[in-house]
């Protein structure tokens, strides 16, 4: 299964390591499921994790947050934008990483920021409780 990771997700997996988005991310890590990564997205993820009200919350370092943006993530180029779609100007670096790199899902907790435009291209929008249901 290739996915791709909302920022939240991240955020969630930093400041909740025993919640559903830090399951998602050992999936990750041990191999079971495809993360896809735009370099965009990578710097989106590091600008707001590196945030001091996450740092504290989660009590970890900033290199702590570089180890985790270091998964095992499928780079994805961006050779066609698909701007303007979402309604949310920050959600379309998710979704362009998506169909550029042919996700089979986006994984957020902000499924109505993304409407149906995904689903025009065949991919899913989901939780990361649905993903790790699917086994």
């Amino acid at each position: 299964m290739r996915l791709v990771l909302d920022t939240n997700i991240i955020v969630a997996a930093l400041r909740s390591p025993t919640g559903g988005s830090a399951a998602l991310l050992r999936r990750i890590r041990a191999g079971k499921i495809r993360m896809l990564l735009s370099v965009p997205l990578l710097l989106e993820y590091e600008a707001v994790a590196l945030r001091p009200e996450h740092l504290q919350a989660a009590q970890i370092a900033p290199a702590d947050v570089t180890n985790v943006l270091a998964l095992f993530a499928e780079p994805v180029a961006i050779h066609y934008l698909w701007r303007p779609r979402l309604r949310d100007p920050a959600d379309e670096m998710v979704l362009e990483a998506a169909v550029n790199g042919r996700a089979d899902a986006i994984i957020t907790f902000n499924r109505a920021d993304f409407g149906v435009v995904p689903k025009a291209f065949g991919i899913d929008v989901v939780d990361p409780g649905d993903i790790l249901r699917r086994g």
